[in-house]
């Protein structure tokens, strides 16, 4: 059988075969849940960061305080 028969049906698709082929995007049907997302990680990626500057910064002024003495 020539590959050109069988080229006709294997544009037919079953339709279990299209459903798990087509799939729809959740991301823009729902833009207001992803904005939220966005925006709850921006703001936590911040307060993380702020206590993380905060954290190195007196590590930084402890460091600094240690008394030394070159005899």
């Amino acid at each position: 059988m020539p590959a050109i028969g069988v080229v006709p049906h294997a544009k037919v698709a079953s339709p279990s075969l299209y459903s798990v082929v087509k799939r729809g995007n959740w991301a823009d049907k729902n833009r207001g849940v992803v904005l939220v997302f966005v925006i709850v990680f921006i703001v936590a990626v911040g307060i993380i960061s702020l206590f993380a500057y905060r954290r190195w910064l007196k590590r930084k002024a402890d460091k600094e305080s240690y008394e030394t003495t070159s005899d």
